[in-house]
């Protein structure tokens, strides 16, 4: 992700908005074209590229994964600070330019989608950390792919489109809460940074970014269940948010015949705290399996 075409008085006021200067606000030269179809919007303030490294709080021997190196700006900060470090870009053009402007760098030509992460994580024996200026249209899916493989990283530093990142905190009864923002709370720590300008990418994304931090670790989550026990039962019951629960889960309440606890059957999805969602996959679950089993 990546933009910049504003004048000084834009530049200084994204500085005072968000809490760090911007550099010159001239040209800047990609050594690409952009292309729209990967939903390419290249970082180029070496401040926010500062920033955004830093938050990262991997040791210098841990192995750090880059997942849509781009054009190199977080790069040539990562391969300085971390002696495991793992570069992944699925644009063949970017794949050549880092693999000439940083000979020394693992640089992988691979599909996020496609990453074998205990594989990766297996490389350096432990768990890895990632960091990711990422198109925003895979957000959903690279979130879903670290929770899934939550035992073998340790903490993500994400940039994304500022409303998930809202999404991902949000608290209950409040408009921003859903899926994300349990399961997310539920398996992980996610915590909003700060907020990052569109003019530190080029071209300028049309929707405000920020960074969030999530970390990951057996402490984290319930031991007794996996993501997908619980993932069925958040989503049918925040894919019919205004309805209360007894009706949004129907397929397992009226038609096994279960009662919910807590009077939640007449409560919505968006009541429920991620840590409710927990209790309520390991009731319906106990009571579904003795349904079945009768």
């Amino acid at each position: 992700m990546e933009r910049l075409r504003a004048g000084r008085f834009c530049a200084h006021r994204a500085s005072q908005s968000f809490g760090l200067p911007l550099s010159d606000p001239s040209p800047v030269r990609l050594p690409f074209r952009p292309k729209q179809s990967l939903g390419q919007n290249f970082l180029h303030d070496p401040n926010m590229a500062e920033k955004i490294v830093g938050t990262l709080e991997a040791s210098a021997d841990a192995h750090v994964v880059e997942v849509g190196a781009g054009t190199g700006v977080l790069t040539e900060l990562l391969r300085d600070r971390h002696e495991h470090f793992t570069a992944l870009e699925i644009d063949q053009r970017a794949v050549d330019v880092l693999r000439e402007t940083y000979p020394d760098v693992d640089v992988r030509q691979e599909d996020v989608l496609e990453t074998n992460w205990p594989a990766l994580a297996a490389e350096h024996d432990g768990p890895i950390c990632v960091i990711s200026n990422m198109p925003y249209y895979l957000t959903s899916e690279l979130l879903f792919a670290l929770l899934e493989n939550r035992s073998h990283v340790a903490e993500a530093v994400l940039t994304m489109q500022k409303q998930v990142a809202e999404r991902l905190v949000a608290e209950p009864k409040t408009k921003a809460y859903g899926i994300l923002s349990v399961l997310l709370q539920l398996f992980a720590r996610p915590t909003l940074r700060y907020s990052v300008p569109p003019q530190v990418f080029k071209p300028q994304p049309d929707v405000s970014s920020a960074v969030v931090r999530i970390t990951f670790g057996e402490a984290d989550g319930p031991s007794d269940l996996a993501l997908d026990d619980v993932r069925p039962f958040v989503r049918a019951a925040f894919n019919q948010r205004r309805k209360m629960l007894r009706n949004s889960l129907s397929a397992w309440v009226k038609e096994q015949n279960v009662d919910l606890p807590h009077g939640w059957n007449k409560k919505r999805a968006e009541a429920l705290s991620p840590t409710d969602f927990g209790e309520l996959a390991r009731y319906l679950t106990a009571r579904t399996d003795s349904v079945e089993g009768r």
